[in-house]
């Protein structure tokens, strides 16, 4: 029985050691842990911050580049709105116009015809719009201008303007309406 109780020991003593090499470890491993979470913790924050920093940064130039496009499709409403408000008006200058070349005895009447061209010219400027220069003698740009007749004419170069129907009309980069004109060639 010596030998089976030696084993005993042995065997006990052999778990003891285990035992203790176990909670041991553990300890040491614990130890680790509790090292370990502290760093995880400061990396995780970290983390969490560099995330959050990208969608702030994300969103903020997302924000940005909505604003600029609201102002250039307002832009582009708003020039779009005015052409189409002088497309509408612009028959009423070409009238007064006509009424202008009218020969009348009636001063007081062709002064007022005077002044109200004026006052629409001057309306027309303060929107920003300008009438294309189609003065006889100038020369011929197709887009700006638009001939409806050809004529022979020496006493003008070649594709220059020799008479103007209708006036044409830009605002900013945009033309409302080109202007109507006869060519020498």
């Amino acid at each position: 029985m010596n030998t089976n109780e030696n084993k005993q020991e042995t065997a006990e003593q052999e778990n003891t050691a285990a035992e203790e090499a176990a909670a041991k470890g553990t300890a040491e491993q614990a130890a680790e842990d509790t090292k370990a979470p502290e760093e995880t913790a400061e990396e995780k924050l970290q983390k969490q911050l560099d995330e959050l920093n990208d969608r702030y940064m994300r969103m903020a130039a997302e924000y940005d580049n909505y604003r600029k496009r609201v102002a250039k499709e307002r832009d582009m409403i708003r020039s779009e709105a005015t052409g189409k408000a002088l497309s509408a008006i612009l028959p009423i200058y070409d009238n007064l116009e006509r009424a202008l070349a009218q020969e009348t005895e009636d001063t007081e009447y062709k002064k007022g015809v005077e002044m109200t061209a004026r006052q629409f010219e001057s309306a027309l400027d303060s929107l920003g719009v300008e009438i294309i220069s189609a003065e006889p003698g100038t020369e011929f740009d197709p887009t700006v201008h638009n001939a409806v007749m050809h004529m022979e004419d020496e006493s003008l170069g070649e594709n220059c303007i020799a008479e103007c129907f209708q006036k044409g009309f830009r605002h900013g980069d945009k033309i409302i309406r080109t202007a109507m004109v006869k060519v020498a060639n």
